[in-house]
């Protein structure tokens, strides 16, 4: 029931040169045909909520999570719906709490965002750098992860083929970002979330029909073919070696929750809204459509392990990123029509997709903030031709050693990337955009202290994970450097995050405090409630 007959293999691999095909054609017909930097940065802001709203979803809705996150509901039951709620959670946080000032601070990046109070080539340096960081582990994840996806789906094995694989789709993610900018991807985002939340809800709802429409008893044999019986349906699987599995638990959470909503392809979506009403439309629509997909991935994480069994799923891949793909398959049962067939490739062709669509808004914000933070902030007098032209170079500075970066990494475990990447996010970057919104006080000092050192604190304890080494699922399974006692480092990095923005302001002196207070509250109503937006 795990195997793909040669006829999906076919119509999947049509599918994908199709899908390459038309993406490509769409982001040179919808791509900025001047050199205008509001239309390459922002589409014009000409969005509707609703299509803003499916961007801003496509571009949190990444492979791994489709993939990964999948994986965990199959192998570790309720802790996986913990995850899963907790991508919602984050999005939520983002639309309640910051979208609607990140949207009258910024402009083009976050670099914007920041430098509004605190203007300086420093901040957009440390702002610039931060971004990278957060972003090109997760392109690693999703370029090195393709090889192997391709090759489960197509049926090949071969490491040159897989390596192939991921230096074509990372030339097209480049060529998509470049040619298409902001508007561009926007409709790849758009495109791959109604694929993907088209395709997910017919299997989920084919996956409960197995069952006669009862999630009771698709949760009941899922239990029991889990091989831990009671155990699946409550918590601990996940961190189950671990010497602390509740504390690993709760770290893990708040990376996700503070982390994965600001991250900076993300939160760049925000400076595409026209105005406060519309962003708050768009996030509506963004966390609607979340919601909707992790119902669908709880759905099919465990009817993939009632219907084929946790030890089956894990013997394919041991992350149980295959698990989405084998729960589509079982759904249909051991005869395929032709009409089940059709949709089996639609669901291969939108998770391939989504890579596509994942890694060009990765590149994008990462080109982005190269071209305008690092590059034209310097240059005074930067023309809008010449800015646009150091983008589009950006985006292939940024993409061609991620390439190369992901044909090296893609044979070992990836969880540690996509940790780092999180963790970055809440531990830096979370608490640099709450205190520079929100913090009368807050100083340059605390803002390079939040960003630098929280960063450091990550970069320093991640190498002492179990996710590195000293675990046969670590990055490098044969070593064991592994000295820090959790699985993920949020538990420390990010409450120093935040703590290092305090102390550097602190120790900035009531001089420059008091000044920072007054400069805040001379544009607290334009942060908070859009009263003017200001150019750069």
């Amino acid at each position: 029931m795990t195997d793909f007959s040669g006829n999906a293999q076919s119509m999947s691999l049509v599918a994908f040169s199709a899908v390459a095909t038309i993406t490509l054609l769409l982001c040179v017909m919808t791509g900025p045909d001047r050199d205008d930097l509001d239309e390459f940065y922002t589409g014009y802001s000409s969005l509707s909520p609703m299509r803003n709203g499916l961007a801003i979803a496509g571009d949190y809705i990444s492979a791994a999570t489709v993939l990964g996150t999948t994986g965990v509901v199959a192998l570790c039951g309720y802790d996986g719906i913990v995850l899963a709620l907790s991508t919602v959670l984050s999005l939520m946080l983002l639309m309640f709490l910051l979208a609607e000032p990140l949207r009258n601070a910024g402009r083009f990046t976050m670099g914007d965002v920041l430098a509004r109070r605190m203007p300086g080539r420093g901040v957009r340096v440390a702002a610039c750098a931060v971004t990278l960081a957060a972003l090109v582990p997760l392109m690693l994840v999703q370029l090195a992860g393709t090889g192997q996806l391709l090759a489960f789906i197509l049926g090949f094995s071969s490491d040159s083929l897989k390596t192939g694989c991921v230096i074509g789709l990372g030339v097209l993610m480049i060529s998509y970002a470049a040619i298409g900018g902001m508007k561009g991807t926007a409709l790849i985002q758009m495109l791959k979330m109604v694929m993907l939340l088209g395709s997910g809800a017919v299997v989920a709802l084919m996956m409960l029909r197995r069952f006669d429409w009862d999630p009771g008893a698709l949760f009941d044999t899922a239990a029991q073919q889990s091989g831990v019986g009671s155990a699946f349906l409550q918590s601990g699987l996940q961190f189950a070696g671990s010497p602390y599995p509740r504390l690993d638990m709760i770290a893990s959470q708040l990376a996700i929750v503070l982390g994965g909503g600001v991250l900076p392809h993300i939160t760049m979506r925000m400076y595409t809204a026209t105005g406060a009403r519309q962003v708050r439309r768009s996030m509506s629509w963004a966390v609607s459509s979340v919601a909707l997909f992790v119902l669908v991935i709880t759905v099919v994480g465990f009817g993939a392990t009632a219907l084929i069994g946790r030890e089956a799923i894990a013997g394919e891949d041991p992350r149980g990123n295959t698990a989405y793909l084998l729960g589509s398959r079982a759904a249909f049962g051991a005869d395929i029509s032709t009409a089940e067939s059709l949709l089996f490739t639609a669901v291969t062709t939108a998770i391939f997709l989504t890579v596509l669509a994942s890694v060009a808004g990765m590149i994008l914000a990462c080109a982005n903030s190269l071209a305008h933070d690092l590059f034209a902030a310097r240059v005074r007098e930067l023309s809008g031709h010449r800015e646009m032209a150091l983008a589009r170079l950006s985006a292939l500075a940024v993409g061609v050693p991620a390439i190369l970066l992901a044909t090296m990494v893609q044979h070992r475990s990836l969880q540690p990337l996509v940790t780092l990447s999180f963790t970055l996010g809440a531990s830096a970057i979370a608490p640099a955009l709450i205190y520079s919104l929100f913090w009368r006080r807050y100083t340059r000092a605390g803002l390079l202290w939040t960003l630098i050192g929280g960063s450091a604190v990550v970069l320093v304890l991640m190498p002492g994970t179990n996710l590195v080494s000293g675990s046969p699922a670590a990055a490098f399974p044969d070593a064991d450097f592994n000295w820090f006692p959790f699985t993920t480092p949020g538990l420390v990095s990010v409450p120093a995050g935040f703590l290092l923005g305090w102390l550097g302001t602190v120790v900035s002196g009531r001089g420059k405090t008091d000044e920072q207070r007054r400069e805040y509250e001379s544009v607290e109503g334009w942060i908070l409630a859009g009263a003017v937006r200001r150019g750069n």
